[in-house]
């Protein structure tokens, strides 16, 4: 039985999805040949689903992979497999961060982790899981929350593709994360492998300036205090309290410092950075690629799978669409997250320079549909969308894609100008019609 809700969230498509696979990217066929079809009802949207997708006439690229074939192309002759922070993924997608949260760190976790290794893609772990759950080494007699869905992953991930990537947030570094993982054992077929990445978070999309929140009893409470900050915020009759973890402080020059520290002492992992929707989001994306990084994650206000202020999940940070507008093109290896679900709105990210698309709250309610097969499931008819669309535009490769792909009714998104490192202006990529030597994470170095 479905456990979980996700109000504001296209919930019961998802579900739809998780349980019938590609079938449920078409209508009903039982209504073939009785029933006419066209576009659905208008339904809200934001400035990303707003976006049409407008294939062009003429396509060169199709007679060069006509050409290439010695037939007709076809959307299966799309190719899906990319290259995503140093990993190649199968499909452009990522399983997103899930942190500590009750929702995210249970059963439901591991079986996502187990269903995004089959389908060849990375998978991301979340702050604060050593602080709240622990952490416990092969051979111990209860593996760690953490461990858990590592050893699941490992398990069903296929030679040469994939990998796991572990954030660190302020409480992370004063629990020493990235060192203990990098010295177990467990984890050096990933070290060794090149699937190892460590993710500085420095803030997210449902609470863009804030740390992590969940809501804990009184007694975990108690044990939690110590490392987190702890307050009484539901009543004092109230069984709960919100734990609150630092967002840690960064300029310029710390974000350097930290990643310079990630690169110096974690030589054989990859070094990803995760920004929350912030009105200066291409400025810091542009440092973190001059720093090195391998991948960087932009995490828009649509996104959150975890607990925050309403306040906040309604009225705080930047659309996904005007953080994609703002970075242009990328300098390395962008990944975007925020209501991911279905192949339209991924496509449109990917067109607006991302590699590859995040699923958060779409892939747990999947594996609550269905444990064993439901992110899968969601993944294939996400995929199918993704060589439909990209097949239509003349092209086959996601990396094809461009902004010359889209269309804004509204003219909303006309190009500004962003000052150049050089002082000088330049314009943005996207166009449209006209009209310890260091703390490692979360705090100053």
């Amino acid at each position: 039985m479905s456990s979980l809700s996700a109000p504001g969230f296209p919930e019961e498509h998802v579900r739809a999805r998780a349980r019938g696979g590609t079938a449920a990217v078409f209508p009903d066929p039982a209504g073939y040949g009785t029933r006419l079809y066209g576009p659905a009802p208008a339904a809200p949207a934001d400035a990303l689903d707003r976006a049409r997708i407008v294939p062009p006439v003429f396509m060169p690229e199709r007679l060069e992979k006509l050409i290439d074939l010695a037939r007709e192309p076809e959307f299966s002759d799309v190719g899906l497999t990319t290259s995503v922070g140093g990993f190649t993924a199968r499909l452009p997608l990522y399983l997103s961060a899930f942190g500590s949260t009750r929702a995210g760190s249970g059963d439901l976790a591991v079986h996502a982790a187990r269903q995004a290794a089959r389908l060849g893609i990375p998978m991301v772990i979340g702050e604060n899981m050593v602080p709240v759950h622990g952490y416990r080494r092969a051979g111990d007699a209860v593996r760690s929350a953490l461990s858990a869905r590592v050893d699941a992953y490992l398990a069903e991930v296929p030679d040469g593709c994939g990998g796991i990537v572990v954030q660190q947030s302020t409480e992370d570094a004063d629990s020493e994360v990235w060192n203990l993982l990098y010295s177990d054992p467990a984890f050096r077929p990933l070290l060794e492998t090149g699937r190892l990445a460590f993710e500085l978070k420095t803030g997210q999309g449902a609470k863009p300036g804030l740390g992590g929140m969940t809501v804990v009893d009184r007694a975990e409470a108690e044990q939690l205090a110590r490392r987190f900050t702890v307050r009484d915020v539901f009543g004092e009759d109230s069984a709960h309290r919100l734990r609150c973890a630092t967002p840690g402080t960064f300029t310029d020059e710390i974000l350097r410092q930290q990643l310079r520290f990630m690169r110096n002492n974690f030589p054989k992992a990859r070094t990803w950075v995760k920004f929350h929707p912030g009105r200066d989001v291409d400025r810091a994306a542009r440092a973190a690629w001059a720093a090195g990084a391998d991948a960087v994650t932009v995490d828009g206000a649509e996104g959150g799978t975890g607990w925050a202020p309403g306040v906040f999940l309604d009225q705080v940070g930047l659309p996904l669409a005007e953080c994609l507008r703002r970075i242009g093109r990328p300098d390395g290896c962008l990944l975007a997250t925020g209501g991911i679900w279905e192949g339209g709105r991924a496509l449109r990210a990917l067109a607006l320079g991302a590699r590859a698309v995040g699923l958060g709250r779409a892939a747990l309610v999947a594996v609550d549909e269905d444990p064993d097969h439901g992110l899968e499931r969601l993944a294939e008819a996400l995929a199918l969308e993704l060589r439909l669309l990209v097949s239509a535009l003349g092209k086959y490769a996601t990396s094809a894609l461009g902004p010359e792909d889209l269309w804004w009714p509204d003219g909303s998104f006309a190009a500004p100008a962003h000052p150049a490192d050089d002082g000088t202006a330049h314009p943005a990529a996207v166009t449209t019609a006209p009209g310890e030597a260091a703390r490692p994470a979360g705090g100053a170095v």
